[in-house]
C-alpha cells in the first residue's frame, strides 16, 4: 500500500500521487490542500489527516477526508464522526496515523 504525504509531492502533486492509496496531511496542511483534495476523489486516493494538536474546523475539507485523528476522548471522536461524515474518526492515540489506514 502507497502512502504519500504533502510533503513529498513537489512541484507536480497529482502526477507524484498517481498509484497511491492514502494521501496523508497533517491539521495544519489542511487549508492549502483544498484544490488537492479534489483530485483525491477522481484518482482514487483515500485522505486521512492528523489534526491533532488543533480543533479541526468545519468545512468542505472533511468530505474528502476517510480518516482524521483528533485530540479527545472516544465520545468525542464519535460526536465528530457523526456531524462530520468521516469514516473513521481516531482519538486518545500514540501512534502515527499510518498505522490506522486500510
Amino acid at each position: 500500500m502507497r502512502i504519500v504525504t504533502l510533503d513529498e509531492l513537489g512541484d507536480r502533486p497529482r502526477q507524484a500521487m498517481a498509484g497511491a492509496r492514502w494521501l496523508v496531511l497533517n491539521g495544519s496542511q489542511v487549508a492549502q490542500s483544498t484544490g488537492l483534495l479534489m483530485f483525491t476523489e477522481l484518482d482514487d486516493i483515500l485522505v486521512a489527516v492528523d489534526h491533532r494538536g488543533a480543533v479541526p474546523q468545519p468545512g468542505l475539507w472533511q468530505r474528502a477526508v476517510h480518516c482524521i485523528m483528533i485530540d479527545g476522548t472516544m465520545e468525542e471522536a464519535e460526536a465528530f464522526r457523526r456531524s462530520s461524515g468521516i469514516t473513521k474518526v481516531i482519538a486518545q492515540s500514540d501512534e502515527a496515523i499510518e498505522t490506522h489506514l486500510w
